[in-house]
């Protein structure tokens, strides 16, 4: 993880990419990223991720509320694979 806040239980929430065993990547979010990629990577995480363990953090931002997460999860959701790597670019240099 790029920073030891992200893995504590804080107030709002997380929206995250997961990079996937086999390249793919996973986005969602949560409260709590450490607890996340932990339940991805034990089997009780999304189904999707099941199947490509171990997941690693690529990539995650900060949201103040919920709702919020869950727009910036949608958008993201939908950008091409070229852009989405483009923001963990961006994440990894910073």
């Amino acid at each position: 993880m790029k920073s030891s806040k992200a893995g504590k239980k804080s107030a709002g929430f997380f929206v995250y990419i997961a990079k996937c065993s086999d390249g793919t990547y996973y986005c969602g979010y949560t409260k709590n990223l450490q607890q996340r990629i932990e339940a991805h990577n034990n089997g009780s995480g999304a189904k999707y991720t099941r199947a490509r363990r171990p997941v690693t953090l690529a990539y995650y931002e900060k949201k103040k509320t919920i709702r919020q997460a869950m727009k910036r999860e949608r958008e993201i959701k939908a950008l091409p694979r070229k852009q989405k790597e483009g923001l963990i670019r961006l994440f990894i240099k910073n």
